[in-house]
């Protein structure tokens, strides 16, 4: 009887999600939060999301090469973790915006590593990631 129910639990925990799936449409709602510094523009120059240009347009990150976007001056910690050629998915995101200084750190070993994005989303990361991935080229 233990075996069986020592395998039924094994089972039923690889069935689970590695990551619980956000709400984008919370994640939507949220993203007034980054706006101040982030902006949603495709690639036709749609405007998605009005934002800021303090950091880099959002559009299609989830997939896109950390620090990936061409001719933005990133931070020097994330330039290192995209040359390791880490590409952003939502589970990496949604632990980034919760405390990116931490996430660069642990990304580069680097106890010194920094972020440049000063602010944390300590709740509705996943939401947000989600949001992101549903806003894609």
């Amino acid at each position: 009887m233990t075996r069986i129910l020592t395998t039924s639990l094994a089972l039923l925990a690889l069935a689970a999600p590695a990551f619980a799936a956000g709400d984008a449409a919370k994640g939507e709602a949220d993203f007034k939060k980054c706006k101040a510094c982030h902006m949603i523009v495709a690639d036709d120059g749609t405007e998605i999301q009005k934002g800021g240009k303090t950091g880099p347009n959002l559009y299609g990150v989830i997939g896109r090469p950390v620090a990936g976007v061409a001719d933005y001056k990133y931070g020097e910690s994330i330039v290192a973790v995209g040359a390791k050629g880490v590409v952003w998915d939502e589970a990496l995101l949604a632990a980034y915006v919760a405390d990116p200084g931490k996430w660069l750190k642990e990304q580069t070993g680097d106890a010194a590593a920094k972020s440049k994005m000063t602010f944390k989303l300590a709740k509705g990361g996943e939401d947000m990631a989600a949001y992101l991935a549903s806003v894609k080229k």
